[in-house]
């Protein structure tokens, strides 16, 4: 099965998303623009992975989770991969403690290497991000990225990740994405108790 672990924004932040790039899927009808079930932020992409690897994975992501707080985030701005004038990729931005996103990132990378899921680009630099949409050739998406520059969503606190199934679209449709486990960020752990 094709996993990947993601953090998801809650509804009324993708709500204002929507209604931001509604009126740029009109305008720009050539791309193959994403939606609501497919906005995330990758922590790690693991790739195709075997059942017994997968049953694995649930106690090391749970340990990764715990050990983070939860994180003050927002979405922002825009910008293409792996440039504006040559484009595969249109996304739009993540602000908040970056450093401890990042840390994060790292966390369920090395719990998904421990499960034998070794994430396939790991030694890539982080760079979270939403992707909006995607180009069939290489585009310049400057106008898009321009027109994006100034957005900045609410705020909201990422409390927990997500393991996430990819289901492959027929040719034309998007893949299928499941929501295969959760787990909360900085659960609280067992200390002593006063008597």
């Amino acid at each position: 099965m094709r996993l990947f672990v993601a953090i998801t924004p809650p509804p009324v932040v993708l709500d204002e998303l929507e209604a931001r790039v509604a009126a740029l899927r009109t305008a720009w009808p050539a791309l193959r623009w994403t939606g609501r079930p497919a906005w995330h932020v990758t922590l790690a992409f693991l790739g195709e992975v075997g059942e017994p690897t997968a049953g694995e994975l649930g106690s090391r992501l749970e340990r990764a989770a715990h050990r983070h707080p939860g994180l003050p985030l927002s979405i922002d701005g825009a910008g293409a991969f792996p440039a504006p004038g040559r484009a595969r990729v249109l996304w739009t931005g993540i602000r908040g403690d970056r450093p401890a996103l990042a840390a994060l990132a790292r966390s369920v990378a090395a719990g998904a290497r421990r499960a034998g899921a070794p994430p396939p680009d790991e030694d890539r630099r982080f760079r979270p991000h939403l992707t909006l949409a995607r180009c069939r050739e290489p585009a310049d998406v400057g106008r898009l990225v321009a027109a994006l520059a100034g957005y900045a969503g609410a705020s909201w606190t990422a409390a927990e990740i997500h393991l996430i199934r990819s289901h492959p679209g027929d040719p034309g449709s998007p893949s299928r994405h499941e929501t295969v486990g959760t787990w909360p960020l900085g659960a609280a752990r067992p200390g002593p108790h006063p008597a």
